[in-house]
């Protein structure tokens, strides 16, 4: 977890799950959760948080970083600014328990 702080505050969060790929047998990360106070919104919180989880995913030599979002989420804008790709080769399914 990495979180976002400003005059001591926390305003925002990203939230990171390990994986594995077996095919590169290299980590892969989740990013489950980014988070950013709704009056701390387009002033670089979440590009911050972004960038520090890629980081993280390069010091930790992880072969990519994941993520799912809504298709209606407006952060859509900032993922594909930061350079995450919408994957269309793959179908996402879920089934409740």
């Amino acid at each position: 977890m990495f979180l976002a702080e400003q005059a001591g505050d926390v305003v925002g969060f990203t939230l990171l799950y390990p994986s594995f790929s077996s095919i590169s047998l290299r980590p892969i990360w989740v990013l489950n959760d980014l988070y950013v106070l709704p009056g701390c919104r387009r002033n670089g919180v979440g590009r911050a948080l972004l960038r520090r989880a890629r980081r993280y995913a390069r010091e930790t030599r992880a072969e990519y970083l994941t993520l799912e979002t809504a298709v209606d989420n407006p952060a859509r804008s900032l993922y594909e600014s930061e350079g995450w790709v919408r994957d269309v080769s793959f179908l996402h399914y879920e089934r409740r328990a």
